[in-house]
Formats: structure tokens, sequence, C-alpha cells
């Protein structure tokens, strides 16, 4: 472990004299200090902890198909439920490859994985000898596992094979993979689910960026699509899953309200009815054990999940037993319903899975993902917080405090999300820590146009980035200044994608940050809307009326992309890309750079030529996060 530790001496008390009767002048007293330590750590420190997901119980309920980076790149693990150690199943040690779903009958599995990050996803599947097949092979497809069918006989994948814009429906047989196409699809509907019976696929249509509706398809009578939400005005709808007996279809809408309800329709009678909702925030997800005993409920409660398991019957709460502080993730169930696996992941500790036996007392940790060299109160858990911005709009976020703060003014990092339309939540992030453990305050932002917050919060910045979006960025800046242990002439910016677009923003269209770090961000809007790629084709649509069409509106998109205002940019800049980027493509940081170093200003570039539009590799996000800090100590700190 690379760690040093600091001693800082501060005083602590100081007492008023007197003399005789007379009241005298106050003097300090000789000094009493007390000694406050803390614990820095290095990239490699925080990036030796583990990241895992997946919770596919397999047919036998005896192990979880887990996929972990422990080897530096993800790969596919069989973890026992009596607790042994994992097993390691796919052996990658160039592409990251990530575990799917056992097979339903035996120890087969699927994975998928992409080449180099270009996002061309295929599905794998690997016998229990070895041996790997390729599914969905082709250079240009890109596919997705959707559900196995209730039998066990065979399962569900879309891919773009046909068409590059859309996604067709296909039906994998288990004995020897052999498929059919059962849904063709030709209107650019986005594929939502499948019913377990395999009788129906749920479809979302989008109209705009606030009007969508959902669809049934019966796949047996082949018939077109019916309308499942009928509505009148801008009203948006996606799908939460189909009830386990098959006999209806739980979707999400936001017609009664600012914030999205789960509803219920009945195939048989076409009845839709409220099914699940929260006033306040998102209903984020709803499932059901595959037995249909047990309902999994999700509520993104200001960035962070709270999770309700029940009975679905009767509706009572199963009654957890004590665990640590944290989100539940990745809920599942063995095929008698007597197990159940999970995550717990916070702020300062990475996600572990967890197996409980229903009605006992405890729940036994299967593993231990964090790095026993980190002490995980040196670690900071963020705070909820929220500031007013220019037009007294309350804009929240996630902030975090360094321990440095208690003795010192530090300096701060206003961090933007992806999207546009991510959040920031609540979760282990090994950077974030990075940064705050070395002494920098960092506020992640959720600016108006995150989601999260209702949709009227949602909308506020369509057709408005670089400007509304940006000003709260400022204002986040100022928010800053108000703190008094924020040292208020040292504060940057940074962000990935969307949050990369929204630092060049500030560094070329504003004076008010020092530094800006911007991780493949988009630079120039133009470019980025006509080079989206060809499966975003069912989108296309939605995105044009929150960004605009570049075809109709090329003037202000180019008005807004800070690639033409480099010589705007005044203060140092880091810049980070990975070369296979589908999304935002490399040009985009090289012309970037180019710019500002015409205008004289010092810009620092940093290219992984193995990642695409985020970085899978340990070395590549260790390399990374050195260098965030190395930039920051230069020309922040």
């Amino acid at each position: 472990m690379n760690a040093l530790k600091s001693y800082i001496l501060i005083i602590t008390s100081f007492a008023f004299l007197t003399a005789c009767s007379e009241q005298q002048a106050p003097e300090p007293e000789a000094e009493e200090v007390a000694e406050v330590s803390y614990v820095t750590y290095s990239a490699e420190d925080f990036y030796k902890t583990v990241s895992l997901f997946g919770s596919s119980i397999n047919h036998d309920g005896t192990s979880v198909l887990m996929t972990s980076d422990e080897t530096g790149i993800y790969n596919v693990y069989r973890q026992p439920l009596d607790g042994s150690a994992a097993t390691q199943l796919t052996q990658s040690t160039l592409e990251s490859t990530y575990g799917v779903s056992w097979f339903p009958a035996d120890d087969r599995f699927l994975f998928t994985a992409d080449q180099g990050g270009n996002e061309n996803d295929h599905i794998y599947v690997q016998a229990e000898d070895g041996t790997v097949t390729d599914l969905t092979p082709g250079d240009a497809v890109k596919a997705a596992f959707m559900s196995w069918h209730e039998d066990d006989q065979s399962f569900y994948v879309i891919t773009n094979e046909r068409d590059a814009r859309y996604y067709d429906l296909y039906q994998y047989q288990v004995s020897d993979y052999s498929r059919e196409m059962v849904f063709e699809n030709t209107a650019g509907y986005s594929p939502q689910d499948v019913s377990p019976n395999g009788a129906y696929l749920a479809l979302r249509l989008e109209h705009n960026n606030t009007n969508s509706d959902v669809f049934l398809s019966n796949l047996a009578a082949g018939g077109e699509p019916a309308l499942v939400t009928a509505h009148e005005g801008d009203v948006d709808h996606s799908t939460y899953s189909f009830s386990a007996d098959s006999s209806a279809l739980i979707y999400a809408t936001n017609e009664y309200g600012e914030y999205n309800q789960a509803w219920s329709y009945d195939i048989a009678s076409g009845e839709r009815s409220e099914y699940f909702k929260n006033d306040n925030w998102d209903v984020s997800f709803v499932y059901f054990s595959e037995d249909g005993k047990y309902r999994v409920t999700g509520v993104n409660e200001d960035a962070s999940t709270t999770v309700a398991v029940s009975e679905n019957e009767g509706g009572g709460e199963i009654m957890l037993p004590d665990l640590p502080g944290g989100d539940l993730r990745g809920v599942n169930f063995s095929d008698d319903g007597n197990k159940m696996v999970f995550y717990i992941n916070s702020d300062t500790s990475p996600s572990n899975l967890y197996v409980h036996e229903i009605g006992s007392a405890n729940a036994t940790r299967l593993t231990n993902s964090g790095n026993p060299d980190i002490d995980e109160s040196e670690l900071v858990a963020s705070e909820v917080v929220r500031f007013e911005s220019y037009d007294g709009l309350q804009i929240p976020g996630l902030l975090y405090k360094p321990r440095q703060a208690a003795t010192e003014k530090v300096p701060a990092i206003v961090y933007v999300h992806g999207g546009p339309g991510g959040q920031s939540r609540k979760g282990y992030n090994p950077t974030v820590q990075h940064l705050v453990n070395n002494g920098y305050a960092v506020l992640r932002i959720n600016n108006r146009g995150s989601s999260g917050y209702g949709k009227t919060f949602y909308h506020m910045d369509d057709k408005k980035h670089g400007d509304v979006d940006l000003k709260d960025v400022v204002w986040n800046k100022y928010y800053f200044q108000s703190l008094d242990w924020v040292d208020p002439d040292k504060i940057g910016v940074m962000g990935g994608s969307y949050g990369g677009y929204m630092v060049m923003a500030a560094m070329a269209f504003t004076d008010e940050f020092k530094v800006g770090v911007n991780i493949f961000g988009v630079t120039n809007w133009v470019r980025t809307l006509k080079s989206i790629p060809a499966h975003w084709e069912a989108t296309r649509k939605g995105l044009y009326d929150e960004l605009g069409d570049p075809s109709l509106e090329e003037e202000r998109l180019h008005s807004i992309s800070p690639v033409f205002f480099g010589h705007q940019v005044k203060s140092p800049v880091l810049v980070v890309q990975g070369a296979n980027d589908p999304r935002v493509l490399q040009i985009e940081s090289d012309d970037m750079v180019a710019a500002i170093r015409e205008g004289g200003t010092y810009v620092d570039y940093l290219i992984f030529d193995d990642e695409g539009h985020g970085f899978s590799k340990r070395d590549n996000r260790i390399e990374a996060s050195n260098k965030y800090l190395e930039f920051l100590d230069d020309y922040l700190r």
C-alpha cells in the first residue's frame, strides 16, 4: 500500500484570565493541541478493489454467475453459495466479458463481449467443457439477450444484423442453438421484454423526447403490434416486466404526475390499473421471481435506490436481516424460491454479494471486494445537498468533503455526469474517492436536465445545452465559494461524455474555472449528431428533440460546440479519450486539443488505444486516475 500518514496540529482551547477583582483583556493560555490524522491512498490502492455484478443462480441453487474484474479485466466467475472461493470461467486477457445467465437446466452459460470498446456486443455461450460459440457473429452486429422461455427449452435474443438501424427478435433453441426470427422490426420499435410463455413481445415507440407508447405484439398470431398506452398529450411510457404468469404487463407512465408510476395492463381484458407508485420519486423497476412468489420494486429516491422485496400475493414485505449500510442491487432468487442473493454497495465500499435463506435471521457475505489495505473509515460518504442556481431553481448534488478540510481550505471540483439526462448517484466510485482522499472537495452535480427529479426538471435543458445547464455548473462554483472550508480561488470542473462537453463549454464560454478535465466529451455537436451509431435509430427523433436536428439547426449547434471556440480557453485542460469510442469519436478530442493549443493555452492529452466510451481495463483506469490527480495537483492545488 502506498499510503502517507499526515499529522496535523490544531489549537483546541483558549482561556480568559482574571486578576484580583478587575476584568483583564483576554490573553491566550499555553496552547493545548490535539492530534488529527488521516491516511491518503494511491490510485493503485483504490483500484485494488474488485468490481462485481451479476446474480443469476444456477439450476441446482448452488452457484451465482458473477462478473468480476479481479484479474484487471472483466471475466465471468462461478461464486458458490456455500461461501467457498469463486472459480474463473472465462479467461479473456484482451476483451472484457460479462456474464448474462446460466442455462436453466445445466451449467452452460451466456455471456457478452464487444471488440475493443466498439459496443458491437455479441452473445456467446460457453459449454461445460469450456467450448465457446458466438451466437451472433458478424463484424457490425450488435446483440442483446432478452429472456428465457418458461419451458426452459429456448431463449430470446435481439440483433440488428438484418438492418443496422433496428433490432429483430430471434428465438434460439437450447439443444442446438438453432433459431428463427419471431419478430421483424421494420417500424422503429425498441424491443423491451418477452412474456415468460413466449406469447407476447412488449415494444416501445418513441414519438419525441416527451411522448412515447408501449405496444404488445402477439408473437403466435403474428399480427400488428397493439397499442397498450392510449393517451392524450405528451406522456412517456416504457416497460418494467411481465407478470410471472404472463397475464399482465407492468409498465411505466408519467401521465399522472411528475414521476414514473407503475401501471398494470391485463392482457386478456385490456384493462389498465395503477400497480405501484411513489408520489415523490420515480419507480425505477418492478420484477418478479421466476415462480411468481416474490416481487422486487425499486424507487430512485434522491440519487439512491430504495428496494423492497415483498410477497407478490399478500403484498407483505419480506423482513431482511440487519445489513451494512448501502443500496441493495441485483436481487435474484433460486428456482425453488428459498434463497435470495443481492449486492450491497455504498459510497465507501464496492459491491459485495450476499445470500439470504428466506425466513432465516441471517445473510451470508460471499465476497470481499474491498482492498484490505484501505481503512473504509478513512473514506468519505457523500451528502445530498441543494443549492440555488441563477434563477432560483434548487439544484441537487452529492457533496464529498475531504478530511483535510477540517484544518485547511481545500480545492474543489464540480463533477458533471454523462447523458445528457443521466444522474449522479450514490455508490462506490474509486476515481472520486481517490480525489477526495487526496484533499479535493467534489460535488457531483445533478444540473437541470438530469433524470430522477421529475419530468419538468428533466426537460428544462432541452435545446438549451451550453446555456442553462452551464449556468447551473457555474452556480455550483458559487456554492463552493460559499463554503468556508473551500478555497474560493481553486475550483475546477470535470466530467465524462456529456459531462466532458460541460467541461469544455465551461472552459471555452466562461472564465470561471481554474482547470478542466474533459473525459471523452462531445466538443462538436454537429458532427456528433450526424455520426450517431445506426442502432440508435429508434431514439434519433428524441435525441434531436432534446439537442437539435443538425440538418435544421446547424448554426445553433455550431454556436454551442466548444471546438470552434478553442482560442477562448484561457486555463489548463486535460483531455482523456478512448481510441475506439463509437459515440464520441476520437477526432472530437483531437480537434479540441488542437484548437486549445492554437490559442496558446496548455492542454494535456491521454489516449487509450484499447478502450471505447468508458474504460474497462484496470490498468487504464489506474493510469487515468493518476493522471487526473497529477494534473490537478500541478494546475489547481
